[in-house]
């Protein structure tokens, strides 16, 4: 089995191929371009939740099927193509606990506007009675990749806006306290993987802190630097950790 990771941009995505050195192979998709380098499968699938379920759950499905050989040899139930899902790349930090240039691996998975703004506030599409708004990723797992790379650990959320005031930053960590970190993609992935039966995780690179929008302060290029370092460091973790699987690692 091998190990998808879904980024938003190609600079995001050679960001992580770095990680793993000479030259990877090169994949079409719809929409996309798959890069592979040993058993990772790395790619560029779009700004956004939408566009990252979509660009994941093409990869998903049109993976290489295993050989029937190997379909017989699991009592006729195909093995996976694929271990693990990863969405990477580089998002902002609420300040002080995650810091610019640091590293945050998620403990959940969140969708932070999916629902409705009432008179009393924001209801979670949870609170209207239907869909979801969370992903677990699996517990051991988390720990394991916080241990090999130094990311701190605790709630990703995932938002269609970046954030740009204070206020906004305030009503996020109001309504998720102990949040580490936003970006845009994480929640769609998630969606997919979760629907192809495919464990999920998801690692980020701080950039920006989450609040006002002042370019000048971003340091992209030191959090790509840091994105390449824990993939460097994560992939053992994650190509070792792809094969388990079993009950205990999923629940933690």
């Amino acid at each position: 089995m091998r190990v998808l990771v879904v980024t938003a941009v190609p600079v995001e995505r050679d960001a992580v191929t770095r990680a793993f050195g000479g030259t990877p192979e090169t994949l079409a998709l719809p929409g996309a371009e798959l890069h592979r380098s040993g058993a990772f499968d790395v790619l560029a699938g779009g700004a956004g939740p939408s566009a990252a379920a979509a660009a994941t759950a093409f990869a998903l499905a049109r993976a290489t099927p295993a050989p029937a050989s190997a379909s017989a040899s699991c009592g006729g139930t195909p093995p996976r193509p694929y271990g693990l899902v990863v969405s990477a790349g580089i998002g902002g930090g609420f300040a002080p606990a995650a810091p610019l240039g640091s590293l945050v691996v998620a403990s959940g998975i969140v969708a932070a506007d999916l629902g409705a703004e009432t008179p009393d506030g924001f209801l979670p599409v949870t609170a209207l009675g239907f869909g979801r708004d969370r992903f677990t990723p699996p517990p051991a797992l988390v720990r394991e990749v916080a241990a090999a790379t130094g990311a701190a650990p605790g709630p990703v959320l995932t938002v269609s806006t970046v954030t740009g005031t204070a206020d906004r930053t305030a009503a996020l960590l109001a309504a998720h306290p102990g949040a580490l970190a936003e970006a845009m993609e994480g929640f769609g992935v998630a969606e997919a993987a979760d629907r192809a039966g495919v464990p999920v995780l998801e690692l980020r690179a701080v950039s920006n802190t989450v609040g006002p929008r002042d370019r000048a302060a971003w340091r992209i290029g030191d959090a790509l630097a840091a994105l390449t370092e824990a993939f460097g460091k994560a992939a053992p973790v994650l190509e070792g950790w792809k094969g388990r699987n079993s009950h205990e690692d999923l629940e933690g």
